[in-house]
């Protein structure tokens, strides 16, 4: 997997098999990358914490994770995932398309269920763990499923089909409606709109001003709704994101520092190196020797 396109906000990269879209990565936090930034995208993901402890947002929401909890990503929802102090966390990402459950035609289960689930109109938990009550039924299709893809024989697809059925019966079954739908979806999809022109333009230049007028704010007003948005300033914002891309640029490339820096929007190198010593406590070098 491209970890550069994996963190990009909204994926562009299509994650899965267009022919069978299901598809699972195993990934390390810190060991493999040090953070999966805010993103989204179409397919829905289920997050499934093997070893450690580490943290994962989902819609703003924070929620520290340990091992054998289980996510819940619909599709369009911004989810980041991230390191808890000096932990490790190792985890399987499993992404797929709703579409390969959903006939073209009128279909009973998509009205009634996985169209309204993924339409927000009725609601299931987002985090599931060992106490949760119906954990054990929750995670038996998923952990079949990871089971069956270890030797993949003839006709797995139509397994992993039946126990995606199962799962999704055990969400409708058991777990409709415990929790009530988001209050925030404009602020949601407002931020959206923010953090996909940021991801498209994070290279260039970018102002305040500029991004007000994309989100339909003043700058004053921009300025207070992304703080108490996400929890930092705009500013401070940006600079995270490139240097989370020069990060993974000084691991998949042999560019040279200059020409990483500049590529991620950082115009001045010296600037460049402090900042990225602030965030990885070493030098980019240091950074990509290790």
């Amino acid at each position: 997997m491209n970890i550069l396109e994996y963190e990009n906000y909204h994926e562009e990269k299509e994650h899965v098999d267009l022919e069978f879209p299901y598809n699972t990565y195993l990934c390390s936090i810190p060991l493999d990358f040090a953070q999966v930034p805010l993103h989204w995208h179409d397919e829905m993901e289920i997050i499934y914490i093997k070893k450690g402890q580490g943290l994962v947002t989902v819609d703003f929401k924070h929620y520290r994770v340990n091992a054998s909890t289980i996510i819940f990503i619909l599709p369009g929802q911004l989810h980041s995932i991230s390191q808890y102090q000096d932990e490790t966390m190792e985890y399987e990402n499993i992404l797929f398309n709703a579409s390969m459950l959903t006939p073209k035609n009128k279909d009973y289960t998509n009205e009634n269920f996985i169209d309204p689930l993924i339409h927000g109109k009725i609601t299931v938990p987002t985090v599931f763990t060992p106490v949760y009550p119906y954990y054990t039924d929750v995670v038996a299709p998923i952990d079949a499923c990871d089971e069956i893809c270890k030797t993949k024989p003839q006709g797995y697809q139509l397994y992993i089909k039946s126990m995606l059925f199962q799962f999704f019966f055990i969400l409708d079954n058991r777990c409709r409606n415990l929790t009530k739908p988001p209050k925030n979806k404009k602020a949601l999809d407002k931020m959206k709109t923010v953090l996909k022109y940021v991801e498209n333009n994070y290279d260039q230049k970018l102002t305040i001003g500029e991004v007000a007028d994309i989100a339909g704010f003043s700058e004053s007003h921009f300025m207070r709704y992304f703080k108490e948005t996400m929890g930092t300033s705009f500013i401070d914002y940006l600079k995270e994101y490139r240097l989370t891309m020069a990060a993974r640029l000084l691991q998949s490339s042999e560019d040279s520092v200059l020409s990483i820096a500049t590529e991620v929007g950082f115009d001045n190198l010296s600037y460049f190196n402090r900042a990225f010593k602030a965030r990885y406590h070493m030098t980019p070098l240091q950074y990509r020797r290790s």
